[in-house]
């Protein structure tokens, strides 16, 4: 039986957790080392049992933890190529810890087969991770991208759960406290997802067969929990799918999606 749990999720701080009987992997730590641990405590996870810290890229809210929290345990760190470049320059890397390059074929880790696969971000290298499990599940994290790129769709297509990213409202964001700079970069192809990409990207991945889907990466100033679930919501209604029978949503930061999700 697999096991997901969203810790963090937000502009501010991302870190996912998704393990099994042979124990558990990290995607992304982005919070403190002290609030990571507290958060695996709290979901009944030893740190002990964490095989693998898994980066999609190097932005500080998906690395803010990294350096104290693996080199404090010795966790095995795998990321792309340009993101290990960016955590480098970044003086992020110790000898406290092991950094490997995720080869294209994936590794294995606790028993899952985890593959990366590429992402449309304003970083070196960023990429998502699909995780297959013993029993043939398989769960996609796919956050941190400003379209869905082909490769990114091949990899969710079909999966038993997914992570998809819907950071913001348009309307919210345009007409928000952000500069117009700072705008433009989340609305970029190299930013991040709507409420109503991902809305119709989510849709897509219904009909290939995924069930359960957690709305992730949501920004504080320009989106609302409500917002981005409705929107998801509405979608899989007008296509006659009906919520508990057909899908599963919950919202990742919220109190409902910050739940252990099993299946």
């Amino acid at each position: 039986m697999a096991r997901f749990c969203s810790l963090f999720s937000s502009s501010s701080g991302n870190c996912t957790y998704i393990g099994g009987a042979s124990g558990g992997i990290l995607i992304d730590v982005g919070v403190s080392a002290k609030r990571t641990a507290a958060a695996l405590l709290d979901i009944g996870v030893d740190i002990c049992s964490i095989g693998a810290i898994f980066i999609t890229h190097e932005h500080s809210d998906h690395v803010n933890g990294l350096r104290v929290f693996a080199g404090a345990h010795g966790i095995e760190v795998y990321t792309s190529g340009g993101t290990l470049q960016a955590l480098e320059e970044k003086n992020i890397l110790t000898e406290k810890y092991a950094v490997s390059v995720i080869p294209h074929s994936g590794v294995e880790a606790c028993g899952m087969l985890v593959t990366p696969f590429s992402t449309s971000h304003d970083s070196k290298e960023s990429v998502g991770y699909l995780v297959k499990t013993p029993d043939g599940r398989s769960i996609a994290i796919a956050t941190d991208t400003g379209i869905v790129t082909d490769d990114t769709m091949q990899a969710l297509l079909g999966c038993d759960m997914v992570m998809l990213e819907s950071n913001h409202d348009v309307r919210m964001l345009e007409s928000g406290p952000y500069p117009y700079f700072l705008k433009r970069r989340v609305l970029s192809n190299q930013g991040h997802l709507s409420n109503e990409v991902c809305a119709d990207t989510a849709q897509a991945l219904l009909g290939s067969g995924t069930t359960r889907f957690v709305l992730g990466h949501l920004s504080k100033q320009n989106n609302f929990p409500d917002l981005a679930y409705q929107a998801t919501s509405s979608a899989f209604c007008k296509a006659g799918a009906q919520e508990g029978v057909d899908f599963i949503l919950t919202v990742a930061g919220s109190a409902e999606g910050s739940r252990v999700i099993k299946f």
